[in-house]
């Protein structure tokens, strides 16, 4: 029997915007990691206040790439410049569309002189992989895929262990981890250190604003490397993040981690439609959220919308560079953080607790209240005219608020008043994450991102930080 694919399952919906709104995968799940370990708002406050233990082991894919075409593959793929890409460093790598639609987006590390990996989410691994495989590149392709999202007791396990030390108490850590001074890299350098009496590898990061690192090596070192670092950091105040807190720290960092990926139109990419399985995350994935268009290519971003226009290099050929060449970057949305007026979401769960209301307002989880895979929320204005998408949302117990990433109008400034409409239309969907519920509007204020001040001060210059200050 032939094997279903993502095409096969196009042709046959009337509707690929419905098809993917009532998908029933429901939320992305960050698997295997416990829940919470102490609770999540004691999680996210040690993040800005000592320090915290990422466990990022399993939610991510690692694709490696080995041979001499690896680099012409990076380079034929990516938006990114490849031109000074020395070993020991790393690059957020944005792959895009003919059309200039960004895919997806991760983190690429150049290992040795002709071996990278790749980590993040699916549709980016699935790219690397079908471009490779067809494209007539001398490369070896290895992907590690991430854990199930249910293991339902079964025994998992990685290519490696992958962990981040992370806040203001995070050096003090890791210097005590290594027995002594570790220098301070630049941002996105790769090094060794000592772990547990082992080398392991190491990436300059910060996600929580203040220098930290990424480590990673043989996952079979995992418990003794995991119990290493929460014994050095005890002294410190050092907290293991549950995976319930851990995709909220993006909320104060501004990275919109779940785009649509831009593959569901287009003649060029039918062939690639028909290699991705009727399984596979862009077949099933759940697309959530008040702005309803039938055009699937209104959900479609480029990279300018996302934050990633300063990695746009046109000193190579890449996939979608005639496209991008003809976008006017001033005149894209960009990329802010909205904060949600209290006041409104109050009525929120006001509404869950009144016995009287026949269908309450949309149920806002916390500390996440994404209740799709990729999130799409109007954002209107006064005159109720939509001004831009809200693409990821939670709350901060750091700041006290209600938080959302999103790409807005040029002409909204920082300092406005717009409205999130928050909750499907016309009750909601069919996914399973959704329950009968009104919409309501919420007001925000539209702010930089990243939001939280410390990242915004001490972030290396860059996607995060650009038009932020």
């Amino acid at each position: 029997m032939t094997k279903r694919s993502l095409q096969d399952l196009l042709d046959e919906a009337p509707s690929i915007v419905q098809m993917l709104r009532d998908s029933q995968i429901g939320a992305y799940v960050y698997p295997v990691v416990p829940y919470e370990f102490t609770n999540w708002r004691r999680e996210q406050r040690a993040w800005r206040e000592t320090c915290v233990l990422y466990d990022q082991s399993h939610h991510m894919f690692n694709v490696y790439l080995r041979g001499p075409g690896a680099i012409r593959l990076i380079s034929d793929t990516g938006i990114n410049s490849v031109a000074s890409f020395p070993v020991d460093m790393a690059k957020q790598f944005v792959p895009c569309t003919p059309a200039g639609h960004v895919i997806g987006d991760g983190i690429l590390f150049h290992q040795q002189e002709e071996e990278f990996v790749w980590v993040g989410r699916a549709p980016v691994a699935n790219w690397l992989k079908y471009k490779g495989e067809t494209g007539g590149y001398d490369v070896e392709i290895e992907v590690d895929p991430r854990s199930p999202s249910h293991p339902y007791g079964k025994p998992v396990t990685r290519t490696c262990w992958r962990f981040q030390i992370q806040g203001p108490n995070a050096w003090q850590v890791i210097e005590k981890l290594n027995g002594g001074p570790l220098e301070e890299l630049k941002f996105f350098r790769m090094a060794t250190m000592r772990v547990a009496g082992q080398t392991v590898r190491t990436l300059r990061h910060g996600m929580a604003g203040a220098p930290g690192l990424e480590l990673w090596g043989p996952y079979e070192t995992y418990d003794r490397v995991r119990e290493a670092i929460l014994e050095a950091g005890r002294e410190f105040g050092i907290e293991p993040v549950g995976s319930r807190a851990y995709a909220s720290n993006t909320l104060e960092s501004g990275w919109i981690p779940s785009p649509l990926p831009a593959i569901y139109t287009g003649e060029e990419l039918r062939g690639y439609r028909q290699w991705l399985g009727a399984d596979s995350y862009e077949a099933t994935n759940s697309l959530a959220g008040s702005f309803v268009s039938d055009d699937i290519e209104d959900y479609y971003l480029n990279p300018w919308e996302l934050g990633y226009g300063p990695f746009v290099k046109f000193d190579h050929d890449f996939i979608g560079r005639d496209a991008l060449e003809r976008i006017d970057a001033d005149s894209q949305r960009r990329k802010v953080t909205l904060a949600w007026n209290g006041e409104d979401l109050a009525k929120v769960y006001a509404s869950l607790l009144d016995p009287e209301i026949e269908e309450p307002y949309h149920y806002f989880d916390l500390p996440i209240a994404n209740y799709g895979s990729s999130n799409f929320d109007s954002v209107i204005d006064a005159d109720g005219q939509v001004v831009g998408l809200s693409m990821f949302t939670g709350y901060s117990a750091n700041e006290r608020r209600a938080l959302s990433l999103a790409t807005v109008d040029p002409r909204v400034p920082i300092g406005a008043e717009v409205r999130v409409v928050w909750g499907e239309p016309n009750g909601g969907s069919r996914k399973v994450t959704v329950d009968r519920h009104r919409q309501l509007e919420v007001r925000a204020i539209v702010s930089p991102a990243p939001y939280a001040v410390t990242a915004r001060l001490q972030y290396a210059e860059g996607w995060r930080t650009a038009g932020a200050r």
